[in-house]
């Protein structure tokens, strides 16, 4: 296991340490989780933790968390979780279901594990909970190994 170490997407660490595997790259040149302030918690092979204040920008015109950026968040966690080694791994396929409806000023945490993976499939579930651990979304992400390493 991977020892436990915060980091802010976007954040050159992921490039300028040479600990980290060359997979981790993708992580420093993704814009768009930067741009949402995700912050990487835990990344082991098949497991991910990554959180992400909720701004008041990120909310609809009920003025809950808008659903795409929860599940932009457990994605993203699931994009780790499933790039395990040298092989690009794409999501295929992914569904959720909303059960908590969350507001502008709270944290969430998406924590990705690996259910399955046999040959270049794999089926990855991800829980979402606000701060005080309620369980806000449940998120399933099927993904394919491409033939292209980084």
């Amino acid at each position: 296991m991977a020892e436990a170490v915060t980091r802010t997407v976007g954040d050159n660490d992921f490039a300028a340490d040479p600990a980290l595997p060359p997979n981790r790259a993708m992580m420093q040149r993704d814009r768009a989780s930067a741009a949402l302030g995700l912050v990487v918690e835990r990344d082991d092979p098949g497991h991910a933790v990554v959180s992400m204040p909720v701004r008041d920008d990120m909310t609809n015109g009920f003025r809950i968390t808008h659903g795409g950026f929860v599940f932009a968040l457990a994605d993203t966690a699931f994009a780790i979780a499933c790039n395990e080694d040298d092989r690009v791994t794409v999501a295929a396929g992914a569904d959720i279901s909303f059960l908590k409806p969350t507001t502008a000023g709270q944290t969430l945490t998406a924590t990705a594990v690996r259910r399955a993976r046999s040959g270049r499939s794999g089926i990855y579930d991800v829980t979402v909970v606000d701060e005080i651990g309620d369980t806000v979304a449940e998120f399933r992400g099927r993904s394919r190994t491409t033939s292209q390493t980084f």
